[in-house]
């Protein structure tokens, strides 16, 4: 008889635990801060992240020029395919008022070094170790690209691998006048 009640008693003791469990998962799906998805038109999240060389970049630091914001990660291969047309174009824009400013999610020091010595790439590069702006701005796929204009607002968003032309087209498109 003992063991029919121990039994009983394990199973109550389960099924509170389960419901316990249950409640709290529904409740943080339910309940969890919804983040905003950006859109185009939006005014660009500002943040601030430090580059390899030790620079420090804040998004409105660049407030009446054209960013081209890149998120990227070193595993990418559409990202590998993309960075000599995009390190092209930064030298052919660079004086023109738009900027590069590419944001590696959560590589090391040393591989986005290594990637950055290995493609000759000389615009910024800063990691997002903590995937702090990764989360603001809701990257998913990589490459992701925000085209972000003088007054710092969302001109568009590309959620694929560029071609040269394309890259050059973006970048004549946020162009200060």
């Amino acid at each position: 008889m003992a063991s029919k009640s121990k039994k009983k008693k394990r199973l109550v003791i389960r099924t509170v635990v389960l419901l316990l469990l249950v409640s709290a998962v529904v409740y943080t799906i339910a309940f969890k801060d919804k983040v905003d998805v950006l859109a185009v038109g939006d005014m660009a999240p500002d943040f601030e992240l430090t580059d390899l060389d030790g620079n420090k970049h804040r998004l409105s630091d660049y407030k009446g020029e054209g960013v081209f914001l890149n998120f990227w990660g070193t595993w990418c291969g559409p990202c590998k395919r993309e960075m000599p047309f995009m390190e092209s174009q930064y030298k052919a824009f660079e004086k023109k008022g738009v900027h590069i400013l590419a944001v590696n999610i959560k590589g090391s020091d040393l591989k986005v070094e290594a990637f950055r010595d290995n493609y000759k790439l000389t615009f910024p590069i800063a990691i997002d170790k903590t995937e702090s702006v990764k989360e603001v701005y809701n990257i998913i796929p990589l490459p992701t690209t925000f085209l972000i204009n003088k007054e710092g607002r969302i001109e568009q968003i590309i959620t694929r691998e560029m071609s040269e032309d394309e890259i050059k087209s973006h970048m004549e498109s946020i162009q200060p006048d």
